[in-house]
């Protein structure tokens, strides 16, 4: 139902990039970053983990594990 309203919102948000002497620059930045990470896609992002010991996962038990959680 959401996805219903993503032409109206893209709109609207393409309206607040436009110079306005209303629109504080704020709000302008982010509907442009909103904008370029709906058209383009966020940059990855780096992520780090440290994990001692082993992990064993099969999808047997990822499968039996979803299937409890429905």
């Amino acid at each position: 139902m959401a996805r219903a309203y993503t032409e109206i919102s893209i709109r609207r948000l393409a309206g607040y990039v436009m110079p306005d002497e209303g629109i504080d620059d704020d709000i302008r930045l982010r509907a442009i970053g909103m904008l370029l990470d709906r058209g383009w896609g966020r940059p990855n992002q780096p992520a780090e983990a440290k994990i001692s010991g082993d992990i064993n996962v099969t999808i047997r038990d990822l499968m039996a594990e979803k299937a409890k959680n429905k």
